[in-house]
C-alpha cells in the first residue's frame, strides 16, 4: 500500500502541476452545465432532482475521460521514463494501480465540484437526496470504468493522440450498446439472449438503475469487474516493458 500512496501523491501532483488540470476542471464544469440547463431544460422541467444533470454523465465521459486516462502511460512510453519506472523498487500492479487512482481521485475531484447543482435543487425543493447521492456514487465508478480502459489503451500506445481516439472510441461502442437506437436495430433480428447481453455490456444501461435511487449489487458488480479486467489487461500491456 506504500509504494501505491508513493505513486498516486506522485501522479496527482503532476496534475495540478500544469494549467492543464484547471483547464480540464473548467470544461467538465461549463459542459455539464450547459448540459444541464440548456440541453437537459432544467428549469422547464420544474422537478427538483438532479436527472437533467446525471442524465448526461455517460456521454461527457466518453470525451473527457479519454483525455484524463491518455497520458497515463502513452507519456511514459513516449519519454522513455518507463523503463526508468520499472527498475524502481515496486510492482507493476502497484504502479498501475497508483496511477490509476491517482487519475480516479482527479475526476472526482471535479465531479465534487459541481455540488453547486446539488445545492440548487435543494434551494428549488425537496428532493430525495438519497438518489442524488447514490447518482453521485455510480457517475464515479462510472468514471472509474472509462478510465480503466483507457489507462489499458494507454499502455499499448506511445501516442497520447492514438490513446485518446481508442479511448473515446471502445468508451462509445461500451455507452451506446445501451441506446434505445442500438439496441432496436437488435431487436429487428436478433433474440432476448442477444439482446440482453448487448445491453449487459452497456455502462448507460447501469448507470441509469443507480441515478434512479436503485443500488442493484449487479451493476456494482458489472463496475468493479470492468475495472478489474481493464486494470488486469493495463498490468499485461505495461509487463513488457520489464527488463527492456
Amino acid at each position: 500500500m506504500r509504494n501505491i500512496a508513493i505513486i498516486l501523491k506522485r501522479e496527482m501532483a503532476s496534475y495540478f502541476a500544469t494549467p492543464l488540470a484547471y483547464i480540464f476542471i473548467v470544461i467538465f464544469l461549463l459542459m455539464a452545465g450547459a448540459f444541464t440547463f440548456y440541453l437537459g431544460a432544467f428549469f422547464e422541467r420544474d422537478q427538483a432532482d438532479l436527472d437533467a444533470f446525471l442524465q448526461f454523465h455517460p456521454w461527457l465521459y466518453v470525451v473527457l475521460i479519454p483525455a484524463i486516462s491518455m497520458r497515463l502511460w502513452a507519456e511514459e512510453i513516449n519519454a522513455g521514463t518507463i523503463e526508468l519506472l520499472m527498475t524502481l523498487p515496486i510492482t507493476t500492479t502497484q504502479a498501475v494501480i497508483g496511477k490509476f487512482l491517482a487519475a480516479w481521485a482527479f475526476a472526482g475531484v471535479a465531479l465534487a465540484l459541481t455540488f453547486p447543482i446539488w445545492i440548487t435543487i435543494n434551494y428549488l425543493g425537496t428532493p430525495d437526496n438519497g438518489a442524488t447521492l447514490a447518482g453521485y456514487i455510480g457517475s464515479f465508478f462510472m468514471a472509474g470504468g472509462y478510465l480503466a480502459v483507457g489507462s489499458f489503451l494507454s499502455a499499448v500506445t506511445r501516442s497520447q493522440v492514438i490513446a485518446f481516439v481508442l479511448a473515446t472510441a471502445v468508451c462509445f461502442v461500451l455507452t451506446a450498446s445501451g441506446a434505445p437506437l442500438v439496441l432496436n436495430f437488435f431487436a429487428a433480428w436478433a433474440g432476448e439472449g442477444v439482446l440482453a447481453f448487448v445491453r449487459s455490456l452497456s455502462f448507460l444501461d447501469h448507470f441509469q438503475n443507480i441515478i434512479k435511487g436503485v443500488v442493484d449489487l449487479r451493476d456494482v458488480v458489472y463496475f468493479a469487474s470492468l475495472i478489474s479486467l481493464f486494470l488486469f489487461c493495463n498490468v499485461v500491456a505495461v509487463n513488457r516493458f520489464k527488463g527492456a
